[in-house]
């Protein structure tokens, strides 16, 4: 199966609480770390949700 390299590029500071949880329930906690996360239709609607704080690469 196929990965999703996530990187925070943004702060989640100033955006809607619900975006906030979504980011750590990715588990990005510090600008510019990455997780690798399963390809997935959930892994992909959170992508989606913060996709303005977030740069997503295949792996």
């Amino acid at each position: 199966m196929a990965n999703l390299k996530v990187t925070l590029i943004k702060s989640a500071i100033g955006a809607v609480p619900k975006h906030k949880k979504t980011v750590e329930a990715l588990g990005l906690r510090k600008l510019h770390k990455t997780v690798e996360l399963p390809d997935n239709p959930a892994t992909r609607g959170m992508v989606k949700q913060v996709s303005h704080l977030v740069k997503v690469e295949e792996a």
